[in-house]
C-alpha cells in the first residue's frame, strides 16, 4: 500500500520558502509585465468549463473538471450499484489503452470515457495496481498529440482519476512538463483549463516535493496575475478560474504562507472586479482561506506582553481545550478597502447578472466578508445562539451523504479540499470517500448522523 502522500495530506507539514527565512523580505508586488485588465471584466461572461458536453447541455463526469455552486453541491448521493461485470470490462479497456494498436481517435475517446466512468463509480485500486506506469504513458501520448480536444481532456481526466485512485510518488515527475506544455501551447481554452486542474491534482497526489508544490503555486498564480495572458488566454475566465481553484487547493498543503500572502492577496483582490461571477467567487474564497491561515494557536511560550491584544482571538463559547489564536502575519495591507469591496459584492444588485448569479454572489461574499472580519468563522457561519446548547450555531455548512449522514465543513481549507475532490470525482465522491483511504485522508471529516449534527 502506498504511503498515501502523508507528507502532502497532513496539513501543517510544508512551510513556504520565504517563511523559512526570518530575513526574507516581503513578497514583491506584481510583475511589471502583468496586464492590468481583469479576466473578462470588460468582455462576455463565459461558463466555468466550456466543453462540448456542456454546450450540448450534457455535463458528464468523463470530461468535466468543474463543480456547480456550493448550494448545489451540498447533497450528493452515491452512484447506483452495478454488478462485478465492470471488473472484466475495465481490464479489457486497460489493455486496449496500453496497446493502442490500430486505434482510432473515436475508439480511444470511447475507451477513455469508459475508463473514467468506471474509476469514478468504483474504487478500483486493486484493478489498476501495477499498471499505473503503462497507463500514464498511454494517457501522455493522447495529451501530447492533442489529436482532438475530447481525447485530450478525457486523457487528462483519466490521469487525474488514476492518481487519486492509486497515488504514486513517480507520477508527478512524469506528467508535469507535458501538462504545462498543454497549458501554455494548446489552441483550446478548455484543454488549457483542464490541464491546470490535472496539474493541480497530480501535484497534490502524485509525489510532488515541497518545492515543486510551491513552484506550481507560483506558476498558476502567474495565470491569475496576467488574466490568462501568461498562457496565451488573455481575458478568458475559464483557465483563470481553474488557476484560482487549484492555487487554493494546493495552498492547504502549506502551513505558513506568510511570504506568499501579500502578493497572492493583491492578485485575488484585483480579480474581484471581474465581470465573471465564477472568477469573483474563486478569488474571494482564496482570500477567505488566506485570512483563516494567517492565525495560529497561541503557544505556551508566546510572550503575551509582546503581542497586540487585538491580534488574539478567543473562542466565543469558551469551550474547554480550544486554544486562543494569534495573528501570525498581515494578509493584505488595506483590509479596510477590501472589506468595502466585499460588502458591495455581498449586497450586489444589478441587471447584468441573473437572479441565480446574484444570489450566489451575495451568499458567498457575505461568508467571505465575515471571515475577513473574523478569521475563525468558516463558511455559512451563524452567530445566533442555539437555545438548547447555549452556544452559537457557528459554521452550518454540512454536506449530506445518503439520506441521514452529513459531514460538517466548518473551515475554508476543508471547503477547498472538498471542492478539489469533487472536481475530479464528480458523482463518485461518496463512493471514494467511503472506500478510498487517499480521499478520506485528504479530508478526514467524520460522517455523522443528521439528527446528531443538527444538535451539535
Amino acid at each position: 500500500m502506498h504511503d498515501l502522500r502523508r507528507q502532502a495530506l497532513e496539513s501543517g507539514k510544508t512551510v513556504s520558502r520565504k517563511a523559512k527565512s526570518k530575513n526574507a523580505s516581503p513578497a514583491s508586488s506584481r510583475p511589471n509585465s502583468a496586464p492590468s485588465s481583469r479576466a473578462a471584466s470588460r468582455s462576455r461572461a463565459v461558463s466555468r468549463a466550456g466543453s462540448d458536453d456542456e454546450e450540448n447541455g450534457n455535463l458528464s463526469d468523463e470530461t468535466s473538471f468543474s463543480t456547480n455552486s456550493i448550494d448545489e453541491l451540498l447533497t450528493w448521493e452515491a452512484s447506483d450499484p452495478i454488478t462485478d461485470a465492470w471488473r472484466a470490462d475495465l481490464a479489457d479497456r486497460i489493455q486496449e489503452l496500453i496497446d493502442r494498436k490500430r486505434s482510432s481517435v473515436q475508439g480511444r475517446e470511447k475507451c477513455l470515457a469508459i475508463y473514467v466512468r468506471t474509476l469514478t463509480a468504483q474504487y478500483a485500486e486493486e484493478d489498476i495496481r501495477g499498471k499505473e506506469s503503462e497507463l500514464v504513458t498511454a494517457f501522455l501520448k493522447s495529451i501530447k498529440a492533442e489529436t482532438s480536444e475530447r481525447e485530450t481532456i478525457l486523457a487528462m481526466k483519466a490521469l487525474a482519476m488514476t492518481v487519486v485512485t492509486s497515488p504514486s510518488d513517480l507520477i508527478y515527475e512524469a506528467v508535469a512538463s507535458p501538462l504545462k506544455r498543454v497549458i501554455s501551447n494548446s489552441n483550446s481554452i478548455t484543454s488549457k483549463a483542464a490541464a491546470v486542474h490535472c496539474l493541480g491534482t497530480c501535484t497534490f497526489f502524485g509525489g510532488a516535493s515541497d518545492d515543486e508544490i510551491l513552484d506550481n503555486m507560483a506558476y498558476i498564480l502567474e495565470i491569475v496575475a496576467s488574466d490568462g495572458g501568461f498562457i496565451e488566454a488573455q481575458d478568458e475566465p475559464t483557465p483563470v478560474v481553474a488557476a484560482l481553484e487549484e492555487w487554493g487547493s494546493l495552498s492547504t498543503l502549506i502551513d505558513d504562507l506568510a511570504g506568499e500572502s501579500e502578493e497572492a492577496a493583491e492578485y485575488f483582490v484585483d480579480q474581484l472586479s471581474s465581470s465573471d461571477p465564477a472568477v469573483q467567487i474563486a478569488a474571494g474564497e482564496n482570500i477567505a482561506l488566506l485570512y483563516e491561515k494567517s492565525y495560529r494557536p497561541l503557544a505556551d511560550d508566546d510572550g503575551l506582553a509582546d503581542l497586540d491584544e487585538n491580534d488574539i482571538i478567543s473562542d466565543p463559547d469558551d469551550i474547554p481545550g480550544v486554544p486562543k489564536l494569534v495573528k501570525n502575519y498581515d494578509v493584505y495591507r488595506r483590509t479596510d478597502i477590501l472589506k468595502d469591496t466585499l460588502s458591495d459584492l455581498a449586497t450586489l444588485n444589478t441587471r447584468r447578472l441573473s437572479k441565480k448569479e446574484q444570489k450566489s454572489l451575495r451568499t458567498n461574499f457575505a461568508d467571505i466578508l465575515d471571515s475577513v472580519e473574523y478569521p475563525t468563522h468558516g463558511p455559512r457561519y451563524q452567530n445566533a445562539i442555539d437555545h438548547e446548547t447555549g452556544k452559537r450555531y457557528g459554521s452550518r455548512m454540512t454536506v449530506r451523504i445518503h439520506k441521514e449522514g452529513v459531514m460538517r465543513i466548518d473551515k475554508w481549507w476543508k471547503l477547498h479540499r472538498l471542492q478539489a475532490l469533487r472536481r475530479v470525482l464528480q458523482s463518485g465522491f461518496v463512493t471514494h470517500y467511503e472506500r478510498n483511504p487517499v480521499v478520506f485522508e485528504s479530508l478526514p471529516i467524520m460522517i455523522t448522523n443528521d439528527r446528531k449534527a443538527a444538535r451539535d
